[in-house]
């Protein structure tokens, strides 16, 4: 399968220092993070889907090629290798064993978060697999298409000096990406739940356009904390133990279920689903969860929304 990268991620040495993801972060060969060199592709050797073959438009037949759009800057589920060229992670897994199971190619585009719902609707990418969750707003431009469980958390300056939990933060800045559902749904949904519906000050949303910004932001105490991805969380706190405390997780605002996304009604979505369903029931899929921590986030149906 050929991999086109395009637009490398800038920052990626900001990024493996905040999280310990070079190789110093294992403490031999089969640690954490010796996993970041690993470039093997996990579809080589799986064969096409036959029925999934069968639902594919002609039109992505004869191109033999899919793009997708991921922001390669949050692992473990959607990164770059030590090459700083090859994507890995959970999402570029799955994404690979779509193609694989349709018969395709596969380009991957490197684009920022928040600028992947309008790419799909204006077709400039055929999919997204990049931990994104389903909201009411995107399930109006996008056909959703389950993979995933994942879900947001709370993280603080390491030893949690401010003895913070999720339920006191009325007041505090707390990081949130933009673009994310921790941005657009879970911190308003929890600082209505907690803070203002009680009449305390509400939680002071501090938005950035990534999670190294936050990382670093949170080292200096230029914030208090960080709503953020349970999963990427939960795999910089192994590379770099006590460099922050997770406090707890988040489950208000929307469904923790993340999903692929395509353009709403398009002539791809069956393929697609059947697709994604036949990576759910492969051996590969466990696999990937696996080799990135994530077992607990395994599911079963490749459900469209």
């Amino acid at each position: 399968m050929s991999i086109r990268v395009r637009a490398a991620g800038a920052g990626l040495a900001v990024l493996l220092a905040l999280t310990g993801c070079g190789p110093s972060a294992g403490n031999d060969s089969g640690g954490e993070g010796s996993k970041t060199s690993n470039t093997t592709d996990i579809s080589e050797g799986v064969q096409p889907d036959a029925a999934a073959v069968a639902l594919l438009p002609q039109s992505y037949k004869d191109k033999g090629e899919l793009t997708v759009a991921m922001d390669l800057h949050y692992p473990p589920t959607t990164f770059l290798a030590e090459d700083n060229q090859t994507p890995i992670g959970l999402n570029p897994d799955i994404a690979r064993l779509v193609a694989k199971k349709l018969d395709l190619k596969l380009k991957f585009v490197d684009t920022k978060f928040d600028t992947i719902v309008p790419g799909l609707d204006g077709g400039r990418f055929d999919f997204t697999a990049t931990t994104m969750s389903k909201t009411e707003d995107r399930l109006k431009v996008l056909d959703m298409i389950d993979y995933f469980r994942a879900g947001n958390s709370v993280a603080v300056a390491a030893g949690n000096p401010l003895n913070l939990t999720v339920e006191t933060l009325c007041g505090k800045n707390i990081a949130v990406t933009q673009g994310s559902t921790g941005q657009l749904l879970r911190l308003p949904a929890l600082s209505e739940m907690t803070c203002t519906s009680k009449g305390q000050p509400a939680i002071n949303a501090v938005t950035l356009p990534n999670v190294q910004d936050a990382l670093t932001q949170l080292h200096s105490k230029r914030i208090d904390g960080i709503l953020y991805d349970t999963t990427s969380l939960g795999w910089a706190e192994k590379q770099q133990p006590g460099s922050f405390t997770i406090i707890g997780r988040v489950n208000v605002g929307n469904s923790d279920l993340t999903a692929v996304g395509l353009k709403k009604g398009s002539p791809l979505t069956p393929a697609l689903q059947a697709a994604i369903q036949s990576v759910l029931d492969s051996p590969e899929y466990k696999k990937s969860l696996e080799t990135w921590g994530l077992e607990e986030g395994a599911i079963t149906e490749a459900k469209l929304n």
